[in-house]
């Protein structure tokens, strides 16, 4: 378990990806691109088919040395041999998936201070801080937390953290800035039209702020 946190808190962009937005192409060569790319660590977020990507996310991510987390679905996740979990406040509590896996790194969505601690304190390997900007990937009307939510967040948290929601190349700077360095994305990477160039931007971006050339 020790390893798997290492190995998450060594990684910098966080893809996600959900075959339904990968524009019209299969997931499996989208994930493979992000890989490709540098990506270490990869979400399958498939609310209708896990089932049918997990197998072969595994394998092509065991390939790379990649860390595999598995959206919802702490069975699935255990069946398929993922590294991790990722909770939404509406899934699986955090104690009952750890009773279930306690092997597994396991996430957990918040959107305010109270949701971060609380999952903190329930357990959670870390947490998820967002949406930081509109999206469209997600019905989140009137939950955007802004850039502002990173520092005050963060600040309180005692476990790594990553931040979603709305994020670009455009805008990765901003959240960079307020301390962000676990940067979750959905479309800006799977709507691409070069996926592997595209996460080699974003890590280098990422990397440019934690290891500044002097």
């Amino acid at each position: 378990m020790k390893d798997l946190v290492e190995k998450f808190i060594a990684t910098d962009l966080y893809p996600v990806i959900t075959p339904e937005l990968c524009a019209g192409r299969s997931p499996l060569i989208v994930l493979e691109e992000t890989l490709k790319g540098g990506a270490k660590i990869v979400q399958l977020r498939a609310k209708e088919n896990t089932k049918e990507y997990a197998p072969d996310f595994r394998k092509i991510t065991q390939q790379y040395g990649a860390l595999l987390i598995i959206n919802d679905f702490v069975e699935l996740a255990l069946k398929y041999g993922a590294d991790g979990v990722h909770l939404g406040l509406a899934d699986l509590s955090i104690a009952a998936a750890r009773r279930l896996a306690p092997a597994l790194l396991i996430g957990a969505s918040s959107h305010n201070l109270e949701e971060a601690l609380t999952a903190q304190e329930a357990g959670a390997d870390y947490v998820n801080i967002g949406p930081i900007f509109p999206t469209q990937t997600k019905n989140v009307v009137g939950q955007v937390v802004g850039v502002s939510a990173i520092k005050e967040i963060s600040s309180q948290l005692k476990i790594p953290f990553t931040v979603m929601g709305g994020i670009k190349k455009s805008n990765i700077n901003e959240v960079l800035a307020a301390g962000a360095g676990h940067i979750a994305m959905v479309t800006e990477i799977t709507q691409a039209g070069d996926v592997k160039g595209i996460t080699r931007e974003l890590i280098s971006a990422i990397r440019d702020w934690q290891d500044p050339v002097l």
